[in-house]
This record gives structure tokens, sequence and C-alpha cells, in this order.
């Protein structure tokens, strides 16, 4: 059996950059590749960052006009960004809630989302401010972006 390479690695990580890309297409699922930091630099999200963006986003998204559509967000491995994955809607539309999404996690008033232990595996590793900065970095890479397109840098 030939193993086929998946195509996350087939993109060039040394030029890629942050922003929002489709990572694949799969019938009517879009994977998109929230990408928040330059990979292979040295800077990357700690576990506790990651994790508590991913309570936040997921909460949100999953509330938003396209929650029906949501089929998961989580961190990448990698810790370089996100993973998000929706059915059926236009990619602006999604780039437009996903700014809608980090605009509401910074301004977010509250108890971190899933931060029990009823709630969730790790709670302990959640944090709101963690969560707001990194959120906050990531807006200012969509806001320049402006939807330019979503496909992934060629060398």
């Amino acid at each position: 059996m030939e193993i086929q390479r998946i195509k996350s690695f087939e993109i060039d990580h040394d030029i890629l950059m942050p922003g929002f890309y489709i990572s694949r297409v799969d019938g009517d699922i879009i994977t998109y590749d929230m990408r928040t930091r330059r990979p292979n630099m040295g800077d990357y999200m700690s576990d506790l960052t990651m994790h508590s963006v991913e309570h936040m986003f997921a909460t949100y998204i999953r509330n938003s006009e396209i929650a029906a559509n949501v089929v998961y967000f989580g961190p990448m491995g990698c810790q370089t960004g996100f993973y998000l994955l929706v059915r059926d809607v236009e990619p602006d539309k999604v780039f437009e809630i996903s700014k809608s999404v980090l605009e509401k996690i910074i301004a977010h008033d509250g108890e971190m989302f899933g931060a029990s232990a009823k709630e969730c595996g790790n709670y302990r590793n959640l944090s709101l401010e963690a969560a707001k900065t990194e959120c906050e970095t990531y807006l200012e890479v969509l806001k320049a972006k402006n939807t330019q397109g979503y496909d992934y840098p060629k060398k």
C-alpha cells in the first residue's frame, strides 16, 4: 500500500505567514487553516493559550449564525494555529464571522467557557487573558488580509 502525503505536508512552511487559508475541500466541507504564527520560527503558542482560544472560539463560533454548519474547531499540533471545518458556507462569510468571533472573545467580560472539572479534562489550564491576547494579535492579521484570497503562498 502506497502512503499518500497529506495536503498540509505539501505546504511550504518556510514561506507560510500568519493568515486565513483554505487547507482542503472535501465535498461540502472546507477546512480552514487559521495560522496565527509563522511556522518554525521559535514562536509557538503555549498549551495554555491553545486550550484557552479553543474553548472561547469553539463556543462563540458554535453560537454564531453558521453554528449548524460548524464541524470542528481545534488547535494544530505544531502550535502555530487552528483548524476550522465548516460545511456549506462561502469562504468570505466564514472569514467575516471568524473576525467577529475574535472580536467577541476580546470583548468577553465574564467567565471562561467550560472552565470547570465537569466541563473540561484540564480545566486548570485555561486563561481568558491568554485567549484575548492571542485573538487580538490574530485579528490584526485578518484585518490586514481583508479577503485577498485564501490560497496558500507559492514559492
